[in-house]
């Protein structure tokens, strides 16, 4: 375990946005996991396209966008002061959680195969509520993130948490799915 430590530590300096990459890939496979099986829970089937589609999100986007931005955060604002840290809090939920939300839902519904139209009422239907819950978390953990933790763990923290969030934005995003499948069924 001590090696297994000092190994992603030593990643995490020579390798930061490729180390995060992979531990964003990971987990948001795993959220997506724990959402077909824990939370939707309908039928046994197991969609692992969809789960390395989420794992894909997380490598190619959510893991370097996250650590290219928390660096041009701690370059631009700082890192150190409570002043420091509420505007590094704000500028993450003023500029990147809405923008951060949008790409989401398009990268997900491109890989649901949704034609503009229907990415366009994907949006329309869950980014509201999607980024009204958002804020009902996010600023707490990048308040105690900020404050607490160094940047090369930052997004470590993070994507610990999105395990959850990312069972929550999987089950949202593929309600619109789940519905349209049993529609067909019974047609």
């Amino acid at each position: 375990m001590r090696n297994l430590k000092t190994v992603y530590q030593r990643a995490l300096i020579k390798y930061p946005v490729r180390t995060q990459a992979v531990q964003a890939g990971i987990l948001m496979g795993l959220g997506d996991q724990i959402a077909q099986n824990f939370i939707e829970n309908e039928s046994k089937t197991i969609d692992f396209v969809r789960t390395m589609q989420f794992t894909g999100i997380g490598f190619f986007i959510t893991g370097p966008a996250t650590r290219i931005w928390y660096g041009i955060l701690d370059k631009h604002i700082g890192s150190k002061g409570s002043s420091i840290v509420i505007k590094k809090v704000l500028c993450d939920q003023l500029f990147f959680a809405p923008t951060f939300v949008a790409v989401l839902l398009t990268t997900i519904g491109i890989c649901q195969g949704k034609d503009m139209e229907r990415l366009k009422l994907k949006l329309k239907n869950e980014y509201g509520d999607i980024l009204k819950n958002n804020y009902k978390l996010w600023p707490m953990v990048q308040l105690i993130n900020f404050s607490l933790v160094p940047l090369n763990y930052q997004t470590l923290v993070v994507q610990s948490v999105a395990l959850l969030w990312n069972s929550y934005v999987s089950y949202r995003t593929n309600s619109d799915r789940r519905s349209e499948e049993s529609r067909d069924e019974t047609h």
